[in-house]
């Protein structure tokens, strides 16, 4: 009897042999991921600038700028310009975050021609027309009025506040009441011509289209733009306020609560375990400490959360959570003392297997559709990463020890103090200044 067969063991795929490099006859650069799967085509760019380049008194321009660029471009007014997007069926947005300020499109491979035209306008040629200029103007208002009676956004432009008094990001990235009023036309001209320059400019494009074809089109879309931006210089800022309490007196029968101090670097060599660390402690929904501590076993709220955000300046590890207000200082030493007995103790070993787990394992989602996977190769980009990162990170994950672990989370989380903002009533917990 013959034995059975032997199979040889499946390949593992790579990510980033499919990444091509392509650069057009105008010397702008592009990831391109090639898929026919659908017929669809996805682009992300973006620039380094955002509501950190907003002018002094003016918080929100880049914002203002972001939602008009489609709002009427070339001999097209607003009208005219969004029938054609919709006649053709193409999603087109812009955005503001802190300091980067990014496009996107996607759009059936059989319109990609008047998509990309379409983009171009809006990119070299935006008109700002008095009617939308008002009209956006006037949403952006109504956005941040209604944030500012709601107190999840009222405890975090608190924290911000306090964390990055003096600084840039103590602003909404969106905009500041009273500030955007003051923004004129000039002031969008002027922003967006020192601010969207080639020198900054990454470009992720996923979908049914080739090098050769998307060539010439970026050229179209880019080539007119200034070569070097003129960007305001941010400062580097360390969270301050570290120890301090705010209270922020709000009749709601539930208090907001948002914590944090400094995190690490997105290109810091302990990122990654300090990511794993992170999740056990309370970035995985379910599963994490916090989750189990102040919901599972005591009931105290809905959700607990904490996140490493990467803002270019200031890295942070930053939380929150609402609760009833006579259980707000029971969560908020539910929530201290495990920060503090994660940064003594460190994780279990099976905590850091399950977590490194799920990591690894659901790192698959950020590629089942083209408009993701333009996303995260976009995001790569901007964060200083080649295109082999796509198959090393799983690996940088799962090379986290134990001992790593228990390190990174002494460096994280140090002796626990926080800066911590309530909205609400909370019974037991009074203000406190910075330790």
């Amino acid at each position: 009897m013959n034995a059975p067969a032997k199979h040889a063991p499946t390949a593992k795929v790579s990510r980033a042999e499919r990444v091509q490099h392509v650069v057009s006859p105008g010397g702008i650069a592009a990831w391109l991921v090639e898929d026919y799967a659908v017929p669809l085509i996805a682009m992300d760019f973006s620039f380094e600038g955002g509501g950190a380049q907003d002018p002094h008194g003016k918080a929100g321009a880049a914002s203002l700028l972001a939602g008009l660029l489609d709002e009427g471009a070339g001999d097209l007014d607003s009208k005219a310009f969004q029938r054609a997007l919709d006649d053709h069926a193409i999603r087109m947005s812009f955005s503001a975050e802190r300091d980067e300020f990014s496009g996107h499109f996607q759009t059936l491979s059989r319109h990609a021609d008047k998509a990309f035209e379409l983009m171009a306008l809006a990119l070299n040629a935006p008109r700002f027309d008095a009617e939308p200029f008002t009209r956006v103007r006037g949403q952006l208002n109504a956005v941040l009025k209604r944030e500012s009676a709601e107190p999840d956004s009222m405890a975090a432009q608190a924290w911000r506040r306090a964390a990055w008094a003096g600084h840039a990001y103590a602003r909404s990235a969106r905009g500041e009441l009273g500030e955007i009023d003051a923004v004129t036309r000039d002031d969008l001209l002027d922003l967006r011509r020192k601010m969207l320059a080639r020198d900054t400019l990454k470009i992720a494009v996923v979908g049914a289209i080739d090098a050769a074809s998307l060539a010439p089109h970026l050229d179209a879309l880019f080539a007119g733009l200034p070569a070097r931006a003129e960007l305001t210089p941010v400062a580097e800022i360390q969270i301050q306020g570290l120890g301090q309490r705010i209270l922020v007196d709000f009749d709601v029968p539930q208090a907001n609560i948002r914590f944090g101090r400094p995190g690490l670097a997105r290109r810091d060599p302990d990122y990654i375990a300090a990511m794993v660390v992170n999740h056990i402690l309370g970035g995985g929904a379910f599963t994490s400490r916090l989750w189990q501590e102040v919901r599972e076993k005591r009931g105290l709220t809905y959700s607990v959360y904490s996140t490493l955000a990467t803002p270019e300046h200031s890295p942070s590890f930053i939380g929150a959570t609402s609760t009833k207000n006579e259980r707000a200082a029971e969560s908020l030493n539910v929530i201290e003392s495990e920060c503090v007995r994660l940064a003594a103790e460190g994780p279990t070993a099976e905590e850091l297997e399950k977590a490194k787990k799920y990591i690894v394992g659901s790192y698959a989602l950020r590629f089942d559709t083209s408009t993701k996977i333009a996303g995260h190769l976009l995001q790569l980009q901007r964060e200083g990463f080649d295109a082999d990162y796509l198959d090393r990170r799983n690996a940088e994950v799962e090379a986290v020890t134990l001992e790593d672990a228990r390190r990174v989370a002494k460096r994280l989380i140090g002796d626990a103090t926080l800066l911590v903002a309530v909205v609400g009533r909370p019974e037991g917990l009074s203000e406190r200044a910075a330790g």
